[in-house]
């Protein structure tokens, strides 16, 4: 499966992914300019990405958790999740995300 991430300089990359993977995992694995201080305990908002349309509607909604970790994030919108807690699936094969300002290390 593949996922597009755009980095905080704008360039998209095509990654591998697999299912059942983390987002944050393959991110980090492919070495883009992610933090992911916490290594994917929902702890940090540090692997914060902003979800394009229409991925949006195909994830898991968000728990209180996630929300709250959200809540102390840099330039929150409507379509922002953390990476962690997005759990590859074949419903996701072709997934479109940006990195969020702050998230670079």
């Amino acid at each position: 499966m593949m996922v597009y991430v755009t980095d905080q300089l704008g360039k998209e990359h095509a990654l591998e992914g697999l299912e059942g993977w983390r987002l944050m995992e393959v991110i980090r694995d492919h070495q883009l300019p992610i933090k992911a201080e916490c290594g994917g305990a929902c702890a940090c908002a540090t692997c914060h990405v902003y979800v394009e349309e229409p991925w949006c509607d195909l994830l898991f909604p968000p728990t209180q958790e996630e929300t709250d970790q959200l809540d102390g994030a840099f330039d929150v919108r409507d379509n922002s999740r953390l990476s962690c807690q997005i759990i590859l699936d074949k419903n996701l094969d072709g997934l479109k995300v940006t990195l969020a300002p702050g998230t670079e290390p």
